[in-house]
């Protein structure tokens, strides 16, 4: 069966358990076990998310489908927990605190826009993740960032700021893509 024809309800319920599984055997929790789900062997990119009550405990992910999904949800679950430069490893007492978000990426589409200003407008507030880049600056925010950054402008500022670009810069030379996510979460008050 390929991924475009399973309910997405099955498709949350299998990626979060998978994330889930491989976080509690890597914590020498319990062994993993392994959907047999045929579509986790398709090509797709994703991110998972980590949460501790409101905060964020870890995100890592695939911008471009490289690796089957199954393996793509195992890997990134384990960077998000153990690898995020910006928190420490996970501890084994963590995981029951922690809520797993999977997010399930579209294909990456350009942005065509003559300055700034036209590129904010183009910017679809709630529906788009954007992946910026400038040389070797890159970042990237998924839909779900629009959350807490609602508006346009600050959205494409702060993910600058994210690429380590200042705020205020801006250059012809700049490269925007877009794509959208498909998330699920354990949390109940997240989408």
């Amino acid at each position: 069966m390929s991924l475009e024809d399973v309910d997405e309800r099955e498709i949350g319920r299998t990626l979060l358990a998978l994330a889930r599984a491989t976080l509690a055997a890597d914590l020498g929790n319990e062994p993993l076990t392994m959907s047999s789900a045929d579509w986790l062997e398709e090509r797709a990119a994703c991110f998972v998310t980590l949460h501790r009550g409101e905060d964020l405990r870890g995100c890592i992910g695939t911008i471009v489908a490289h690796r089957s999904l199954g393996e793509d949800v195992r890997s990134n679950a384990r960077a998000a927990a153990f690898s995020d430069p910006r928190f420490p490893p996970l501890a084994v007492g963590e995981l029951a605190e922690v809520t797993i978000e999977v997010s399930l990426l579209s294909e990456l589409e350009p942005l065509e826009f003559e300055s700034e200003q036209d590129l904010v407008s183009r910017i679809r507030p709630g529906v788009d993740g954007l992946l910026l880049e400038h040389g070797f600056h890159r970042g990237t925010f998924l839909p779900a960032v629009w959350r807490s950054l609602p508006e346009p402008g600050l959205f494409l500022r702060k993910l600058k700021t994210k690429a380590g670009l200042e705020e205020d810069f801006w250059s012809p030379e700049i490269v925007v893509r877009r794509y959208q996510a498909r998330s699920w979460s354990e949390a109940p008050d997240r989408p």
